[in-house]
């Protein structure tokens, strides 16, 4: 039975397989659970992970209930490497022993008399996915990528979407209001055009970062005032705004930082509430809004694994913690319970200890 995973059992022709998930419960309580996933299909394949990346932004809203994916309990995590160990009958352009890498993994999941939700499902020891799916199918892993910065791949290409579709030109300046994930993956993916990247943030050590991947300007927010400070290198505004807190307090503030006719990107989730924002701003400065959503699907994702191939991307430098899965729910624990975590940026999990 070559191909069969450890752990899967035959069960009417198909593959049932036997995991290990990072699971949260609706009290907000982590474990690592015994899991059984759902039974391969024909376009499926069955990849033991080796790396998943963590979103501190998505995962914890769906953790803390303020967007819902699917009913407690849940195993979230939207990135993920691994090798394929089975490929179902359709299933072409994909071979027992690739690498691959991939948005989610099947659900929902078994866990002994009760259902979890797989939202996405990454963070577990095997994935089912789908390869075929149109939009959040898996693919293959460049030669030359380090596997675990590439399981970090979804903001990045967040980032790059946002970025390709305000049409950021050599020469633009760009200020970035964010330097979380995903407005350092616009700062990286902005600089990779040509432009001038102002970043813009509360924590020091973030905008450090910003600095390693091509920031030309940082503004220490609560240092300094942020629209004065931006007018002294961009004195008319910057050209293209990117607000990627994804507070919607902060909506007015990321206007003002924009020139006459220049444009503004929605690159935060604002989440499911009504949002508000003084009108007569970009109304009178007459700017072109954007909504990226998502990560750019295929062509974004498969630009960001050729960069970091290429060493163009230095996204390792974003990496701040690297937990094995049996230590992954007290990281879990320590993120949920910390009124703010700066000292968490890019985290990855190795499954290799289960």
């Amino acid at each position: 039975m070559a191909g069969m995973a450890c752990g899967a059992q035959i069960l009417f022709g198909r593959v049932r397989v036997k995991a290990k998930a990072l699971v949260c419960s609706e009290s907000q309580e982590f474990t690592l659970a015994d899991v059984e996933l759902p039974e391969m299909g024909p376009t499926d394949l069955l990849i033991r992970t080796h790396f998943s990346g963590v979103s501190i932004g998505t995962e914890f809203a769906l953790i803390r209930n303020k967007i819902s994916w699917g009913p407690y309990p849940l195993c979230t995590g939207y990135q993920g490497v691994g090798v394929v160990e089975r490929v179902g009958r359709d299933v072409r352009g994909f071979a027992v022993g690739d690498k691959v890498y991939y948005r989610n993994s099947r659900g929902p999941f078994r866990m002994g008399g009760q259902a979890a939700s797989a939202v996405s499902g990454t963070h577990c020891s095997m994935a089912v996915t789908d390869a075929t799916h149109a939009t959040h199918g898996p693919d293959l892993l460049p030669e030359g990528v380090d596997e675990e910065v590439a399981s970090t791949f979804v903001m990045p290409a967040v980032g790059y979407h946002g970025v390709d579709m305000a049409g950021v030109r050599l020469g633009d300046v760009v200020a970035v209001q964010g330097a979380g994930l995903i407005g350092l993956g616009v700062v990286a993916a902005a600089k990779l055009r040509g432009a001038v990247v102002i970043a813009i943030d509360l924590d020091e050590r973030k905008l450090a970062v910003a600095c390693r991947l091509g920031a030309d300007h940082v503004i220490q927010a609560g240092r300094e005032e942020v629209e004065p400070a931006l007018q002294a290198i961009a004195p008319q505004g910057a050209d293209v705004v990117f607000e990627a807190t994804g507070v919607p307090a902060l909506l007015d503030s990321a206007f003002a930082l924009c020139r006459p006719h220049g444009k503004f990107v929605f690159q935060g989730n604002y989440g499911v509430a009504p949002i508000s924002f003084r009108f007569l701003v970009p109304h009178g400065k007459r700017i072109t809004a954007y909504f990226p959503c998502d990560d750019g699907y295929a062509p974004c994702r498969s630009a960001i694994m050729h960069l970091l191939a290429s060493g163009a991307l230095k996204w390792g430098e974003t990496i701040t913690h690297r937990v094995t899965a049996s230590d992954a729910p007290a990281l879990y624990s320590h993120i949920n319970r910390s009124s703010h975590s700066s000292d968490v940026l890019g985290t990855v999990i190795r499954w290799d200890d289960i």
